[in-house]
Parts: structure tokens; C-alpha cells; sequence
């Protein structure tokens, strides 16, 4: 049973039948399941070294004819990995990946002065994009602009609640990680210190390690600290009254560097009195042990997702989005005792 026999069956195109069944949003609702419906009662089977040839070859085409990339976010300002450590690494991987695919990066600023989003449709048309690549945006419940929901995009963290393939790191595992590795390290009495902000923007997902590795393992864990920023007085209370012997620390490298001056001034001696895991962006500087983000991987994981994506025509909100999660590295500095 071929293509061509189910489009004359269906009094449409063979490419109609071929977009039909690939789930396309060029084909209306009605006009798909009646070409299913076709296809699986004349006991159609695709071939799937077929389908994985015309991959290649759509995703060929698209190198050659529109190889160019949009970088957007939803901050207030154009680039923001121009001022962040962070976001500067995943940028210059995703324009690396890019580079090696044959695809170019655009950084397109959506909420510049003036700009809507009629008028950025209009922008991308022009230059032949369909593929976005997204930085999030600073606040964990921004949604994507519906807009602009008829492009491939992909998102890199889970700051966008809007349904969306995205690459993120894997809070969950890395919380595992550390607790297997400060236990490794003989410590046994576990607590976190997590910020806010992080805890937000993780979707809890620290949090629910936490508590459950140590149910699983201790019986029950420390009550966890959140803090704002660096805040000495709720730390210092916080340590007095559960006496932890190691701390695993969820904050920004900002944050990191002041609680450790804090404890410091207290003459709480790390690892001494009290080790310190860190999860973090970027450990470099920080002299902590603990996990930092792999900045390179989630770039060029964004950049491959993407291309598949185009390759296989999938545009628009995807109903079942797919999430790719990059575990983070470790680092020894001299906050853990060895």
C-alpha cells in the first residue's frame, strides 16, 4: 500500500497524505483522521529507513535554503548573555553547534521599544526563519507570545510555563547526585539552603530531591532554608537550631561567595565545623565543591533539538513538548572534607 494509492482513495495530493500522516498543522484536524482512517484500513505500514532518508534529506534542504537561526528571550534588554556568565556560555555553544550544522544565529531583541509582535512575525518571515531559539525569561510564569507560536522553538531551562521543547538541566538528579556524594564523604546529617528564586525557577524540583532522598535514606531531612539573597541572620539561626554538618547550597555565584564570608566572620570554619555542597551556574572562583551547570551541552542539545524539529516540520505549541535534561559537573574546591 502506497502514498499514492491512499491520496487517490482520499481525492488529495500524495503530499497531502505524506503531511496527513506526519501530523502536520498544514492539514486541518477533519482532513487528517479521514486520511488516517484511509490509511489504516488499507493496512498501510510506513517504512521507517524511508522515513529516516527523507529526514536527512528535509533536513538538507533546510541547511541550504534557510540557515538561520532566531535568538530571542523575554528579558527586558536585547542580549542578555552579554552580561551573564551563564547565558554567554549556552550562547556561544548554540552558536558553535550551529556553526557546525551550517546554520547561522540572529539575536532578535521581541520587546524592543516599539516593537510588536505583528511586526516581528513580519521580521522573520523576511529573513526566512523558522526556527527560535529562546534564553526564557526572568520570571518562572512568563508565557511565550502566542503570536509567535506558529515557528519550531525550542527553550533552554523551564522559566516559560507555555508548553515548549526545551533543554534544562536536571535539578532533580543533581540534588541525588550531591546527597550520594556528601554522603560518600561521611556526613550524615544533610541540609539545604536554596534560594527563592532558584527554588522557582526549578519548579521545585530541588526541594522534592531533597526531601525525598532523605525520607528514603534518613528517615526525614532538616527543614529546608530559603532565602531571598544572602541573608546572615535566617542562616545563622537556621544552623544553630539543626546543627547540620554539611550544607547543600542552591544560589547564584553572588550569593555563594557572600554566605561563605558570612560564616567566616562567624568563625564557623568549612569543611571544619560545617562542609558546603554548592549547585550552582558557574563554580569557578567560588573555591566550593559541588556541582556547576554544563552550559556547553545544553547549547548544543537546544541547537540539535531544534534543527530535528524543522527537519520533521514540527511547528507550533507541541501538545506533548519534549523536555531534554543535561546533568551538571563536579567540582572539587576545599568546602568538602576529602
Amino acid at each position: 500500500m502506497s502514498i499514492y494509492r491512499i491520496a487517490r482513495l482520499a481525492g488529495v495530493s500524495p503530499s497531502s497524505v505524506s503531511l496527513a500522516l506526519r501530523d502536520s498543522p498544514k492539514i486541518s484536524a477533519a482532513t487528517k483522521r479521514r486520511i488516517r482512517g484511509i490509511a489504516r484500513r488499507q493496512g498501510y505500514r510506513p517504512d521507517a529507513r524511508l522515513n529516516e532518508l527523507m529526514a536527512r534529506m528535509r533536513l538538507s534542504s533546510a541547511l541550504r535554503g534557510r540557515a538561520c537561526f532566531a535568538v530571542v528571550s523575554l528579558y527586558g534588554e536585547a542580549q542578555p548573555w552579554r552580561r551573564s556568565a551563564h547565558h554567554a556560555r549556552i550562547y556561544a555553544s548554540m552558536a558553535a553547534r550551529a556553526d557546525e550544522l551550517g546554520y547561522r544565529l540572529e539575536p532578535l531583541w521581541m520587546r524592543a521599544p516599539g516593537m510588536t509582535y505583528r511586526r516581528f512575525r513580519s521580521i522573520l518571515d523576511a529573513r526566512g526563519i523558522e526556527g527560535i531559539l529562546c534564553f526564557g525569561s526572568p520570571d518562572a510564569d512568563d508565557d511565550f507570545p502566542p503570536e509567535l507560536g506558529d515557528y519550531a522553538i525550542v527553550t533552554q531551562g523551564m522559566s516559560i510555563r507555555t508548553p515548549l521543547h526545551r533543554v534544562t538541566g536536571n535539578f532533580f538528579n543533581d540534588v541525588l547526585h550531591t546527597l550520594e556524594e556528601v554522603r560518600r564523604r561521611g556526613y550524615r546529617r544533610p541540609g539545604l539552603v536554596i534560594s527563592r528564586y532558584e527554588d522557582a525557577r526549578s519548579t521545585h524540583a530541588y526541594v522534592g530531591a531533597y526531601l525525598g532522598w532523605c525520607e528514603c535514606n534518613l528517615g526525614a531531612g532538616l527543614p529546608v532554608l530559603r532565602l531571598d539573597g544572602a541573608e546572615d541572620g535566617p542562616l545563622l539561626s537556621w544552623l544553630r537550631r539543626w546543627r547540620p554538618d554539611v550544607a547543600v547550597v542552591v544560589h547564584g555565584g553572588d550569593s555563594l561567595g557572600r554566605l561563605a564570608s558570612c560564616l567566616g566572620r562567624r568563625g564557623i570554619r568549612v569543611p571544619g565545623d560545617l562542609g558546603i555542597a554548592a549547585i550552582t551556574q558557574i563554580l569557578g572562583g567560588t573555591g566550593l565543591s559541588g556541582l556547576e551547570e554544563n552550559q556547553r551541552l545544553i547549547g548544543r542539545w537546544a541547537v540539535e533539538l531544534l534543527a530535528d524539529r524543522i527537519a520533521n516540520r514540527d511547528f507550533g505549541f507541541p501538545a506533548s513538548p519534549r523536555v531534554e535534561m543535561v546533568e551538571s559537573l563536579w567540582v572539587d574546591g576545599g568546602s568538602l572534607r576529602r
